[in-house]
């Protein structure tokens, strides 16, 4: 008798399991990375705001100063500069709640390790718009380590150090983003004498490591010159030192350094020119700062447009690194900076399905940065690029400035880095570029579906594109219908494929729409704006589920 029940409450146990399979609810997510959540505004520290004039180190280099260097020959009413300009943690600190109150919930910081105390001497001399040119150039922008795991005497303050910037900046509600460099120094050749600091590397006690000893890198002899060892024998990028990736002990040197920064709070890196040491090494590097600190996000500057090329990083046997979206980058600027472009053109860079990334959703996506001409778009250009950077799949990242149009169109040496300060920032509320900015970025900071949803396109064409983020997992479920009109008048949209019953709230304003069983959604959206109709309910729709599915079961670079 005991053997019977026993025997009924087992088969019982399999069938109610079997049924419980069978209505699983199924999970549409394009990442649950937690810096997805987060949008990016990516500040050149010492540009940004002077926030501590007691750090400015004014007096520095002597005969080669390095402070408030002005590029020769700019046009009259423009500038740019090549010495320091004073913008520090304090400055960036003091605007936090600016920073924050925009929608974005991470900070990117450019480089914090010791850079050389005089302006370069060696190189090309720098001119207004010149490129690959660094003589009389300082190390303001910080990628010109020498010592990095020291920090650089132009960024903290009296009590305000890298640990206690990254706590305030969490207490303000913001990540920080530490950009990392690990395949270059500083200048190290080409100077008529060789200068303090230069091409030259210290560890954390202060030992020299490292002297390229301004010889041209086919002239070390790293087999009997242990100071050697640690650079290629080659040049790589203009005068720049050129790490040795093949070493262990540059491994060990910059895995140390690096997992002493995010020990003190760095909560992800981004890779400076992360293509110019081999996958090896990533896959090595990653493993040590992510045995110290499980699951710490990354991305990398691969500064090529080729998809193809760039991939390669982010697949898991090269170390999951995620990178910064170029190929997409590319069509935004060919969408963004024309009127009367085609929307179409941004569809073949989304790469949704079976595309060269580990997982697409995890890339970082921008229109401009400081090593290129910022985007040249009109105010209606940035608010459209921004409303599509802010709805489609990605991490989006935002440079210093473009929420006003600050220089835009403007590159490295005519303007692109130049000072920001706190008058732009106090009158930014003024632009419309930053109204419309707040807005959106805003939608995505609390939209689940915007920041980690999968992305299916519906209508990209002309001036108009609609597309679903649909995100489903646990407690959370939401659909999201995007619409997009870049176009000088008001668009009209009758959405039905895909579409699913129910009462579609508008994101922006106390309209809903309700829609039945096989019926349209029709929307208007002014010129150069955006719509987004939310529906928080459990995908239903038969041939929405299987579309999600699809996306899903697709969404990351095939077995090869």
């Amino acid at each position: 008798m005991i053997r019977t029940t026993v025997l009924a409450l087992a088969t019982l146990t399999l069938l109610c399991g079997s049924a419980h399979a069978a209505t699983t609810t199924p999970e549409f997510v394009g990442t649950d990375a937690p810096m997805a959540s987060n949008a990016i505004y990516f500040v050149m520290t010492d540009r940004f705001v002077n926030g501590d004039p007691s750090n400015d180190q004014r007096d520095q280099g002597g005969a080669h100063p390095t402070f408030d260097v002005p590029v020769a020959g700019a046009p009259k009413g423009e500038s740019a500069n090549i010495g320091y300009l004073g913008g520090d943690f304090r400055g960036v600190l003091d605007n936090a709640a600016y920073i924050r109150g925009m929608g974005f919930g991470a900070v990117w910081i450019t480089p914090i390790a010791d850079n050389p105390d005089e302006a370069f001497t060696g190189g090309d001399p720098v001119s207004w718009g010149s490129k690959f040119t660094d003589r009389g150039k300082t190390g303001f922008h910080g990628y010109w380590g020498v010592n990095f795991y020291k920090l650089d005497e132009h960024l903290p303050s009296k009590n305000l150090d890298f640990r206690q910037f990254t706590t305030a900046m969490r207490a303000q509600g913001l990540k920080t983003v530490l950009d990392i460099v690990a395949n270059h120094g500083s200048p190290a050749f080409s100077m008529p004498q060789a200068q303090p600091m230069f091409g030259q590397i210290y560890d954390k006690d202060g030992k020299l490591v490292a002297d390229q000893q301004n010889l041209p890198p086919y002239r070390l002899d790293p087999v009997r010159n242990p100071l050697h060892r640690f650079y290629h024998a080659y040049d790589d990028l203009v005068q720049l030192s050129n790490n040795d990736d093949r070493n262990p002990a540059v491994l060990d040197y910059f895995a140390g350094a690096y997992n002493q920064w995010a020990d003190q709070g760095a909560d992800a890196f981004r890779i400076d020119t992360i293509s110019h040491m081999s996958t090896t090494f990533w896959k090595q590097f990653a493993a040590r700062i992510r045995a110290k600190h499980p699951g710490f996000f990354m991305f990398g500057e691969a500064f090529d447009y080729s998809p193809d090329n760039i991939g390669q990083y982010t697949w898991p046997e090269n170390g999951g690194i995620s990178v910064l979206d170029f190929p997409l980058r590319g069509r935004i600027a060919d969408v963004f900076e024309h009127p009367g472009s085609d929307y179409a053109q941004l569809l073949d860079r989304l790469y949704l399905t079976n595309g060269p990334y580990q997982n697409p959703y995890e890339l970082v996506t921008f229109y401009d940065n400081h090593d290129m001409a910022r985007l040249a778009a009109s105010d209606n250009g940035f608010i459209d690029a921004n409303n599509w950077l802010f709805t489609a799949r990605g991490i989006p990242a935002i440079y210093y400035g473009s929420e006003t149009g600050f220089e835009r169109g403007k590159a490295e040496h005519q303007g692109n880095r130049n000072y920001y300060g706190q008058q732009r920032i106090d009158a930014a509320p003024k632009s419309p570029i930053y109204r419309q900015l707040k807005r959106i970025a805003q939608l995505r900071e609390k939209t689940p579906a915007l920041q980690r949803g999968l992305m299916l396109p519906l209508h990209f064409a002309g001036n108009q594109a609609a597309f679903y983020r649909v995100y489903q997992k646990g407690d959370v479920h939401q659909i999201a219908l995007v619409l997009l009109n870049k176009g000088d008048a008001v668009a009209s949209f009758d959405v039905g494929d895909y579409l699913q019953a129910g009462r579609w709230t508008s994101a922006f304003g106390d309209k809903a729409v309700d829609v039945g069983t096989g019926g349209k959604l029709h929307a208007t959206v002014a010129a150069h704006d955006v719509q987004v109709y939310l529906l928080d309910a459990l995908a239903t729709r038969p041939d929405l589920i299987a579309e999600l599915t699809r996306l899903t079961r697709e969404r990351g670079h095939p077995p090869h």
